[in-house]
């Protein structure tokens, strides 16, 4: 039976199982779930995922949820994977899970609340809340840092000095793109002191393409989508701005 996959290409999780099962050849059905119409919290997907998140996979009768638990499981269950993807030797593996913890610890609990309180907030039907997102600039700046200073150390082009990409590489590469709706000035302030890792983003672009690309086409439309709804506020007060006031009450 197919690899079932539940996924929704505005996750940055869900982008990166999409690309690994593409670059691999592992033959899998996309189910979308739409996040903006709230389908993960349907009765039917809790039957997939009780926490209601994207991605979920079912291969069989297997059910998993958790996208780092999904790469480990692809790595090492379906033929064909390359060993630097997720490796056998035990050592270079339970590094690879460091970075994978680190990453929901650290970068994620600065990119992701800094994008949606800063620009998609409102495409969810939420308030933009520049508080928390100011509070979330200071938590992905910091693991920016640790990356550029850390996880970048050494020889090779990747994650842990290593000369190929690892699932680690492909997870916290996805979560970084997720910047790419915000305003170009404010991306370009956030990322552009890091330089090893904007070569590092380009690095695993390159050995994940065609697909790469493909999966995050979604941003680039959201961003323009976003960028119309921002503009069409603005003319909407400038033109409430013009309305003569009506007269007090005497």
């Amino acid at each position: 039976m197919k690899l079932k996959l539940y996924a929704d290409r505005m996750s940055q999780p869900s982008r990166a199982v999409l690309i690994f099962c593409r670059v691999n050849g592992i033959d899998f059905d996309e189910v979308k779930v739409d996040i903006s119409k709230r389908q993960q919290l349907t009765p039917e997907f809790a039957e997939i995922n009780p926490m209601k998140k994207v991605p979920a996979i079912v291969d069989g009768r297997f059910k998993l949820f958790e996208s780092h638990a999904i790469l480990q499981y692809l790595a090492s269950a379906f033929p064909g994977v390359a060993d630097h993807w997720y490796p056998a030797d035990l050592f270079k593996r339970a590094k690879i899970n460091s970075v994978l913890d680190w990453h929901h610890s650290n970068l994620r609990r600065g990119a992701a609340p800094l994008v949606l309180n800063k620009a998609l907030a409102p495409a969810l039907g939420l308030p933009l809340n520049p508080k928390a997102a100011a509070e979330a600039e200071i938590i992905l700046s910091a693991s920016l840092a640790k990356i550029e200073s850390f996880w970048l150390k050494g020889n090779g082009r990747f994650l842990l000095g290593s000369l190929q990409p690892s699932i680690a590489d492909l997870s916290l590469v996805c979560e970084i793109m997720q910047l790419e709706v915000l305003d170009d000035k404010v991306r370009a302030r956030i990322l552009g002191p890091h330089k090893k890792v904007i070569k590092w983003i380009d690095d695993t672009r390159n050995a994940t393409q065609p697909h790469f690309d493909e999966m995050h086409a979604i941003l680039f439309k959201a961003k323009e989508k976003l960028l119309k709804m921002h503009s069409d506020a603005g003319s909407d007060q400038t033109e409430s701005s013009r309305k003569p006031a009506l007269p007090s009450k005497i």
